[in-house]
């Protein structure tokens, strides 16, 4: 799935005649302003052996996943970023285990995309945002 993919349609609304935004549109100004910290992340993680797998958790409130790289509050952006891995997924019951391998299938390389799991108040979802 991509970003654009969660986006709403341009005719969906609020219901009083007005376009409402979807909050994913604030999302990509601020993963095109964090991608290379992300990416130097991604790599780290990869690196040090930590995981093969590593998802960034994109939320606008609070998140009990993963730990916190890049912060809204500080840097005036609308979204926060927390680093986490398959492992912690799979720890915390967000990725069950039987679902593990599926998931891997559909992991992009994480060199080219980072992956994100996309926290909004309707739900969460995962996403893959090339670095380029």
């Amino acid at each position: 799935m991509d970003l654009q993919d969660l986006l709403l349609p341009p005719s969906e609304g609020d219901g009083d005649g007005k376009k409402k935004d979807s909050p994913l549109k604030s999302l990509k100004v601020d993963l095109d302003f964090y991608k290379e910290s992300i990416r130097e992340v991604a790599a780290e993680l990869l690196a040090e052996s930590y995981t093969q797998y590593p998802i960034f958790v994109a939320h606008q409130h609070e998140v009990n996943v993963g730990e916190i790289i890049l912060d809204k509050a500080e840097l005036g952006t609308d979204w926060t970023i927390q680093a986490s891995s398959l492992e912690e997924f799979l720890e915390i019951g967000i990725i069950k285990e039987d679902k593990k391998e599926a998931f891997i299938n559909k992991f992009k390389k994480a060199d080219d995309f980072m992956c994100l799991f996309v926290v909004v108040p309707e739900g969460a979802n995962f996403v893959f945002y090339p670095y380029d």
